[in-house]
C-alpha cells in the first residue's frame, strides 16, 4: 500500500512553513507562551500562529472567514505547497484528486463571535450568516473552493487523532481506485470554547506543558495548520517519502480517559506494522503522542513497552508546538518527516526529569542520526487511535 508524499507543510507557534520547524527544534527554541489570546484570562501557556490576526481572505474568499479558514489559507502558501497542487491537477485533474480535512472544532470561534453579536431580536447579523463556516465539514469546504478540486471531499473531527487519520482515509481511496492522489490535512485554531472547556475538564497546565516529565500536570493548547500530498506510487516515483502503513482503532473505554493497559494503542501500532509488512524492530523513531496529561503519558510509555525495544527511539514535540488537537496528527507528521530529512531526531522539551513509573525510555535531548523508517502516534478522546509508518522512498 505504499503511497508517495509529494509535497508537505506545516504551520504553528513555531512560524509559518517547515524551515521553523528546523530552526526552532535545532535551536531549542519552544513556539508556547503566556496565554494573551484575546477574551481569555486563563493562567495558562498557548501554542498562537501570530500571523493570523494579520491575514485576510482573498475577496473571492470573503465569505468563508473565520479564524479558522484565516489559518488554513496561510497554511496553504508555505513552502510552494499549492504550487504542488496545481502541477499535480495538470498532471491527472481536478476530479481525479480528493480531499481529506481534519479538525476538532472546525470555525466554532466564529460562531461564538456570531453569537456575541445577535441583534436586539435574536437574528445573526447578514456578514454572519455563513452556513458553510458554521459547519464541521467548513475545512474541507474551504480547502476544495480555494484549489479548485472536484474529487471526493470529507473532514474528519475524531478529536486529537483527526489528522492522522486523514492519511488512512486517503490510502483506502487512493487503494481501492477512487482518486488518484489526495490532498489531506488538519487545522484547529485556538477559540474561546477550546481554552475554557480543557479548562474544566482541569486539563491545562499553568506552565509550559512537560511531557513525560514527573512533574507534568497537564496540557498547553496550540493552534496549527498542515497539509500533505499522497499519490499513487507509480505517479510519483521521485517523492523523497512514503507512507507504508496506517493502523485506527477505537477501544471506546472511557469518554476521555485512555484503556489503562493501551489496549487501542497497541492496536492502531501493531496495525499500522501489518500494513507496512515491518516487524516492529524496524521502526527506528516515533514521535509520540505525548500530551503532558499524567494518565496519558503513563498508558502510551506502557503501550510502547509492549511492542519496542529500547533501541527504538521515542519522543513528545508537543513541548515546541502545544498540542493542536485536531491539527497535531499532520502537525507531528510533518515534524518526523523532517527529522528523517535532516537527521535530527527532536527530544522531548520541558522533560527534565522522566517519571519513574514509565516503562519505556524518553529521548530528552535532540539527537543527530539517520533515519529511514518511523512512525507517528495520535490518540484521542474516546478511544480514538491512529498511528502511521513513514518511510523513504528508496527503502
Amino acid at each position: 500500500m505504499r503511497l508517495a508524499i509529494t509535497g508537505y507543510t506545516a504551520t504553528s507557534a513555531l512560524g509559518c512553513g517547515v524551515e521553523f520547524i528546523q530552526s526552532s527544534i535545532a535551536g531549542n527554541h519552544s513556539g508556547l507562551r503566556r496565554n494573551d489570546f484575546s477574551g481569555c484570562d486563563l493562567e495558562t501557556w498557548i501554542g498562537r500562529v501570530n500571523a493570523v490576526e494579520a491575514t485576510n481572505l482573498p475577496s473571492h474568499l470573503e465569505h468563508l472567514d473565520s479564524r479558522n479558514n484565516r489559518l488554513t489559507w496561510l497554511g496553504l502558501q508555505q513552502d510552494g505547497f499549492l504550487n504542488r497542487v496545481y502541477a499535480t491537477i495538470d498532471r491527472i485533474g481536478v476530479d481525479r484528486i480528493g480531499v481529506v480535512m481534519a479538525t476538532s472544532t472546525s470555525s466554532i470561534g466564529r460562531t461564538e463571535e456570531a453569537y456575541a453579536h445577535l441583534d436586539d431580536s435574536g437574528l445573526l447579523p447578514a456578514k454572519y450568516c455563513q452556513p458553510k463556516v458554521h459547519n464541521l465539514h467548513s475545512p474541507g469546504i474551504f480547502v476544495a473552493e480555494v484549489t479548485g478540486l472536484t474529487g471526493p471531499s470529507l473532514t474528519i473531527s475524531t478529536a486529537c487523532s483527526s489528522s492522522a487519520k486523514v492519511f488512512a482515509t486517503a490510502a483506502r481511496w487512493i487503494n481501492h481506485g477512487f482518486v488518484d492522489a489526495v490532498l489531506v490535512g488538519g487545522i484547529d485554531s485556538l477559540c474561546l470554547s477550546i481554552l475554557y472547556g480543557f479548562n474544566s475538564l482541569e486539563l491545562l497546565s499553568t506552565s509550559p506543558c512537560r511531557p513525560f516529565d514527573t512533574l507534568r500536570d497537564g496540557i498547553s493548547i496550540g493552534e496549527a495548520a498542515g497539509f500533505a500530498l499522497l499519490v499513487r506510487k507509480d505517479l510519483a516515483p521521485e517523492a523523497e517519502f512514503d507512507l507504508l502503513g496506517y493502523g485506527e482503532s477505537s477501544d471506546a473505554y472511557h469518554m476521555s480517559h485512555p484503556h489503562p493497559e493501551g489496549k487501542g494503542a497497541v492496536l492502531a501500532m501493531e496495525q499500522s506494522l501489518k500494513r507496512a509488512d515491518l516487524p516492529a524492530s524496524s521502526i527506528e523513531y516515533i514521535n509520540l503522542h505525548g500530551t503532558a496529561s499524567k494518565a496519558n503519558d503513563l498508558v502510551e510509555s506502557y503501550a510502547l513497552s509492549q511492542l519496542f525495544s529500547t533501541q527504538t527511539l521515542a519522543s513528545s514535540t508537543k513541548g515546541w508546538t502545544g498540542h493542536t488537537l485536531g491539527a497535531a496528527g499532520i502537525l507531528e507528521t510533518v515534524i518526523t518527516l523532517e527529522a528523517m530529512k535532516h537527521g535530527l531526531l527532536p527530544g522531548t522539551l520541558n522533560c527534565e526529569q522522566p517519571d519513574a513509573e514509565f516503562k519505556f525510555p524518553i529521548l530528552t535531548e535532540n539527537t543527530h542520526k539517520p533515519i529511514n523508517i518511523a512512525m507517528m502516534n495520535s490518540f484521542g478522546f474516546g478511544g480514538n487511535n491512529a498511528s502511521l509508518i513513514l518511510g523513504r522512498s528508496n527503502d
